[in-house]
């Protein structure tokens, strides 16, 4: 414990101005009554429904190496803007825009109804109409990040004195040390939904939220052998987030080190034990993206066909849900202001469900996940992860190496990829760690490729470790695009896996 007082972030100040324009929007395109707009009189548009979510946030980001000192902007992390959503009884369209004015009350109409009109023009008899879904009860209707250290607050000089600090500490470990690259970054994001029916306002809600990562990597060297240890940190908070980092580098930089004396593993099948982050990496991988329902509606995603069917060991369980854990990917509702859940998407070795935005969920006739979620305003929403994790069993660590006649204990984990339409999986691990007759002998095997196809993996699992742990350091991408912040992890597993 840090023994500093936690804060809550403030209401945002911007979202409170725009809030009465907004509302006066969401009652123009859903009314049906005249209404005053400058000097000119506008009848309602008499839109059956409809939602607009206001954003307003801030980042920045920090990085020190060898090659010098960064401090800008995140550009993926800063935007201001409103997008609109109406739906008319059959379907529904979008406007986004940077400022929001009662002038341009008419404009925006008009260019919803050319885009309903143009779409189902397209379809003609094609057209699949969509389902407004009921608005859902939401206790709470506010949700403020608590905080120790704001980053706005310690400023740039303060923050890159830290890592500095952290950079030269690890500098000064060991003489094989060539270089240690430290860097941080945050966002403040507030977001203001509002929706309305009928000319009235039925839902209000908003969220300030303030998250911050950071990350070390420490390379060494011996002769032309050149390695690297990589951890990252992340928080639902501010600068706080340093503490675990400060007290890490001894162990990164031993981590280094030991991969200068690694070599290359034989490949075949082995008994392996997952650090949580690796465990995070297949949960991510293997039943992340399988189960986003978007790809259920294009028919690219084989886990559809496997609902309420054994995909895994029963000691597994699998979550995913902004309010299943206090991570990056945290909220109180998503970027189509549905609330935020804690989906069980496999329980106790059965698929139960997937994840879904409104318009999935819609298509599917199932109820949205609270996934909805948008790279910026400007952005489509799509169905997206958010803190993905495999639930903790009941063994402990000790006992899972002590029952392992030969394998590795991976971690480091780097990347993953995933193939949700035939399950196949591959990821890149930096260490594995010999164990040979129940006990670590200190050998080291890297880099290391883990590949399989995903039920056989998962059902494999026999041991599950006690604890779990998630990191949120890392950004998710809708193929080569759409990037959200993500987290995942899980606890130490034991399972049977292909290596290469």
């Amino acid at each position: 414990m840090s023994g500093r007082k936690k804060k809550r972030l403030a209401a945002d100040d911007y979202l409170n101005v725009v809030r009465p324009l907004a509302a006066e929007l969401i009652e123009y395109l859903t009314g049906s009554e005249e209404y005053e707009i400058g000097c000119e009189t506008a009848r309602g548009c008499g839109f059956r429904d409809a939602t607009i979510l206001f954003v307003n946030s801030a980042g920045k980001k920090y990085g020190i190496s060898k090659a010098g000192t960064s401090i800008s902007d995140d550009r993926l992390c800063g935007s201001r803007g409103f997008v609109i959503r109406v739906y008319d009884g059959e379907l529904s369209a979008e406007y986004s825009g940077c400022e929001l004015e009662k002038s341009i009350f008419p404009d925006i109409a008009g260019a919803l109804l050319r885009i309903l009109s143009e779409t189902k023009r397209r379809a003609g008899k094609r057209i699949l109409p969509e389902r407004i879904l009921e608005a859902e009860e939401q206790p709470e209707t506010e949700y403020f990040t608590e905080y120790e250290i704001h980053p706005e607050e310690l400023g740039d000089a303060a923050i890159v004195s830290q890592l500095d600090k952290i950079r030269n500490k690890a500098l000064a470990c060991d003489e094989r040390v060539t270089d240690c690259s430290v860097s941080c970054a945050y966002r403040r994001h507030a977001e203001l939904f509002l929706r309305g029916s009928g000319g009235k306002i039925t839902i209000q809600k908003q969220q300030n939220i303030l998250w911050m990562t950071s990350a070390m990597t420490v390379l060494a060297a011996k002769g032309e052998e050149l390695k690297d240890y990589y951890r990252g940190y992340s928080n639902l908070g501010g600068a706080e987030v340093f503490d675990r980092m400060e007290s890490d580098v001894a162990a990164l930089v031993g981590g280094a080190v030991a991969l200068l004396d690694s070599e290359p593993i034989a490949p075949g099948e082995y008994e392996c034990i997952c650090a949580p982050d690796v465990t995070g990496m297949i949960a991510h991988e293997a039943f992340g993206h399988g189960v986003e329902m978007d790809m259920f509606v294009k028919k690219r995603a084989l886990a559809e066909q496997y609902i309420g069917k054994s995909v895994a060991s029963p000691l597994v369980t699998m979550h995913d849900g902004a309010s299943a854990a206090q991570q990056t990917a945290s909220f109180l509702f998503d970027d189509e202001g549905t609330a935020a859940h804690d989906t069980v998407i496999i329980e106790k070795g059965i698929l139960k469900r997937g994840i879904s935005d409104v318009r999935s969920a819609a298509r599917l006739g199932t109820e949205p996940t609270g996934n909805g979620r948008r790279e910026s305003y400007r952005r489509k929403a799509y169905t997206r992860m958010t803190n993905t994790f495999f639930e903790p069993g009941t063994d402990r660590l000790e006992d899972m190496i002590a029952s392992v006649s030969y394998g590795f204990l991976l971690e480091n984990a780097r990347s993953g990829m995933e193939d949700p339409k035939n399950w196949g999986i591959q990821c890149m691990v930096n260490v594995a760690r010999e164990i040979r007759n129940g006990a670590l002998t200190g050998k080291i095997f890297s880099p290391i490729v883990l590949t399989g196809y995903v039920p056989t993996l998962l059902k494999s699992i026999s041991m599950i470790s006690d604890r779990a742990e998630l990191s949120g350091s890392g950004y998710c991408g809708k193929g080569y695009k759409e990037w959200v912040k993500v987290s995942d992890g899980g606890p130490y597993i034991k399972a049977r896996i292909r290596l290469g």
